[in-house]
């Protein structure tokens, strides 16, 4: 199957609002790369110690959760470019109060109340928001298909900004800047991206936004105060709840944890794992390009079920193999197809809430598995680091996600998308 197909059927019908959008991932998550290398080291060298540098980015974590629920859970009440816009200026903010101040206190608000990415993901609301006003002005046919490139190009986006974040630093180091001073045009850097992103929201039109149509008292007297959701609110709660469950799972096998399972048994160097998790990643990209085409041949549901089965199961089997190798061409094998579940669970999320109903649906279960996934990393570590349990992170996450499979098909696979009732 040629990747061409996808992109020209995908990509076909994207209006400049959609190119737009495409362009601000682009840029938010190349400063989120370019940040994610040199944060921890530039505030090292600021004089923080290893605990204050702990809580602030706990708290950097804890405060975007916390901001992009209330952001995400309003913007198809209060418009959706004013909230996308709202959090360009809190990362504008973070960026400037990070290079201006060596305050703890004040890198503390900043983190809290600012949009900052200390691990180079998605943080923030704008991946809900974007979603839906990706929704809102693709076809249903093609949305899957489009979520997949916007996955893909953000993913290529962070890798080139946390390589340019490094490189830059060096640079500046070789032309004699010291200590804190090297990593600070990366941090101002990261506030003129944050404002090249509010030039790019601004660019967008009202296309985006829910439809002015008319609503039933009932269901405006529903939404209001019920974070957003209305008709749809328990299909959310469990579409939540299961992603929570999901996330949980993956917390055990991310890829530090990985890294550090293969250094231990296997004795790879980083060279070596850098190489391995290069591969992995371009994999499981470059596959997800074809979840679109899976999704309309067999639906959505079934594609995040039937091509995450398997790659848990692959999952289960990466530490029984006898040879670092044969670990990694299971692993490999398993991230070429672990991620073809991801843009058609986006899809599917935007396509069983009402229109008025995406960015608050799309915020919700991003939350729910933000909380799932911080669960399990530091048992993970504890049990990595012990012998004989070493293997258990690899049996736990399978048996999870194989469980969350069976349980997503058990409660959704009667509810299809839209664009799938007339098969």
């Amino acid at each position: 199957m040629s990747l061409v197909p996808i992109r020209s059927s995908a990509l076909r019908s994207l209006a400049l609002d959609g190119w737009l959008l495409f362009a601000t991932r682009c840029t938010r998550l190349f400063a989120y790369g370019l940040l994610s290398v040199i944060l921890v080291l530039y505030l090292a060298e600021l004089g923080l110690s290893d605990a204050e540098i702990g809580l602030l980015l706990t708290l950097t974590l804890l405060g975007d959760t916390v901001i992009s629920l209330w952001i995400t859970t309003t913007a198809d009440r209060l418009g959706r470019r004013r909230m996308l816009l709202l959090g360009a200026v809190l990362m504008v903010l973070a960026g400037l109060l990070f290079a201006s101040s060596r305050g703890f206190l004040v890198l503390l608000l900043a983190a809290t109340f600012g949009v900052i990415s200390p691990s180079g993901n998605e943080v923030g609301p704008f991946l809900s928001i974007e979603q839906a006003a990706l929704s809102q002005i693709v076809p249903g046919q093609r949305r899957t298909g489009v979520f997949a490139w916007y996955n893909l190009v953000g993913s290529f986006a962070t890798a080139l900004g946390a390589l340019c974040g490094g490189a830059l630093t060096q640079w500046f180091q070789e032309m004699g800047r010291c200590g804190a001073d090297a990593y600070r045009p990366v941090i101002v850097a990261y506030a003129a991206l944050g404002a090249l992103l509010a030039v790019g929201f601004l660019c967008v039109s009202r296309d985006v936004e829910v439809p002015r149509i008319k609503v039933d008292r009932e269901i405006q007297a529903a939404t209001t105060g019920k974070i957003g959701l209305h008709r749809s609110r328990g299909v959310v709660f469990r579409l939540a709840g299961l992603f929570a469950l999901d996330a949980l799972g993956g917390g055990f096998v991310i890829q530090s944890i990985i890294a550090y399972w293969f250094h231990l048994k296997f004795g790879l160097e980083p060279a070596a794992l850098g190489g391995v998790f290069l591969g992995a990643n371009l994999l499981a990209g470059v596959s997800a390009l074809a979840a679109g085409w899976l999704a309309q041949r067999i639906g959505l549901i079934n594609t995040m079920v039937f091509t995450h089965l398997p790659s848990n199961l692959l999952l289960m089997l990466v530490p029984l193999m006898p040879t670092a190798w044969l670990a990694v061409a299971v692993l490999l094998l398993r991230f070429s197809i672990s991620q073809m579940d991801v843009p058609t669970r986006q899809s599917y999320t935007m396509a069983v809430v009402d229109p008025d109903e995406r960015s608050a649906a799309s915020g919700v279960t991003s939350v729910a598995r933000s909380i799932g996934a911080s669960v399990s990393p530091m048992l993970a570590t504890a049990l990595v680091g012990t012998a004989a349990l070493a293997s258990l992170p690899f049996l736990l996450a399978g048996g999870i996600k194989v469980l969350y499979d069976l349980l997503l098909y058990r409660s959704f696979v009667k509810l299809r998308a839209p664009e799938e009732q007339h098969r």
